[in-house]
Parts: C-alpha cells; structure tokens; sequence
C-alpha cells in the first residue's frame, strides 16, 4: 500500500509499506501529492528488486495511473469517509440514508451483491436525482440534490477497484490502508514528543522512525 500524508512542520511524506511484513519498503519527503512520486516510488522500488503484486489505495484517481498494470484495491474506509463527507454521518433524506446503508455492507458483501443493490437504488431515485432547482434571479439552474449524486457517483466510479481483494484471494490483499494510516498516526504522535527540533532534525527523527519494524 502506498500513500503520502502531510506535517505541520515537514513536507509531504510518501510511504510504500507492506502490510505482510508490517514495515515500510521505501519513503520519500515530497511537497505535494502527484502521479510522479508513486511513479518513482514504484521505479526505485523494482530497481531494488521488489515486485508489487497489487497496491491499495485511498481513492485519488491520478495516483491509480502509477499502478495501472497491476490490481489495485480501494480502501473500504476512505470511501465510506468519502459518503459520509457528502452525506453527513446522519442523513436526512431517505434517499441518502439509503445509500449510506448500501456503503455500510462494503466489507460484509461482494461485487454482485452490492453492484446489484446500487443499481436498484439509482432505479428508485433516479427521478429524484434529476430534480433541479433554477434560480429565479439568474435563471440558471443546478442540480437540488448534488451532494447525494456525487455520492453515488463515487461509488460508481470506484467499484471496480472496491472488490480487487477478493478477485485475487492468492495475493491476501487488503481491503483498507489501515496499516499505514495507524503507521502515520504512530508516527505523528512520537514526532509530538521532539517538539522543538530543528526542521533538519526532525527528518532525521522521522528516517530513523521509518527503518522501524511496526
């Protein structure tokens, strides 16, 4: 799995870590989260003889081009934050509250299954998700529920990399990044502890962190 977090005080972070040995294989500080750095990350990575089966990410559709060639998985947590960030953890709409229930059984279904159920449920709104408000002053219109078509849309957009693990159940692949999402976490809380440091210093803190087994 791979994916680039950020620091108050540091750049960018990228870090490609194997949940099966639980460490990180290769990292590199980056000001900003482009295609480029998993591009190199994966180069430098089959330069030092690695062979990425499969990788899982957090959604960004740019960084899937890096790994194109090889299955890759969509992390169950981050899309359920995604529906939630449009629908609100309480939805009001019946709608939405639908929909928030579908999300709900990504880890407990399969890609028929749930497939299946997002399609009866566009069916059942599909009127619903056309309806458009015009604004009387400018006449021009929009979409009433945009947040709720957006969330579908996401998931629509997203199924064929939201069951890759169990499409390949040799690989054991991961259905979240949960491993290296708990690593930045780790990571950020002990970096809390050198306060103070030196930017210089602080890399040195963060390297000698990522060479850690956990």
């Amino acid at each position: 799995m791979a994916d680039v977090t950020f620091f108050s005080h540091l750049n960018g972070l990228c870090v490609f870590r194997s949940p099966a040995l639980k460490k990180n294989v290769w990292w590199k500080f980056t000001p900003t989260e482009k295609v480029d750095i998993y591009v190199f990350g994966r180069k430098k990575m089959e330069e030092a003889w690695f062979t990425i089966q499969a990788i899982v990410l957090d959604g960004k559709p740019g960084v899937r081009k890096a790994f194109s060639d090889i299955p890759i998985q969509m992390c169950h947590f981050h899309q359920k934050k995604i529906i939630e960030r449009y629908l609100t953890s309480r939805p009001k709409l019946e709608a939405s509250m639908e929909l928030k229930t579908i999300t709900a059984t990504l880890t407990k279904t399969n890609e028929e299954i749930f497939n299946k159920q997002l399609s009866e449920w566009r069916e059942k709104w599909k009127n619903f998700l056309k309806e458009k408000t015009t604004d009387p002053e400018t006449g021009k219109w929009h979409y009433t529920h945009k947040r709720l078509r957006s969330a579908y849309s996401s998931l629509k957009k997203n199924l064929p990399y939201l069951f890759t693990y169990q499409r390949y159940p040799k690989l054991n692949i991961p259905n979240t990044t949960n491993s290296l999402d708990g690593y930045f976490n780790s990571l950020k809380s002990k970096l809390n502890v050198h306060r103070g440091l030196s930017r210089k210093r602080v890399k040195k803190v963060v390297i000698e962190l990522l060479k850690g087994r956990n």
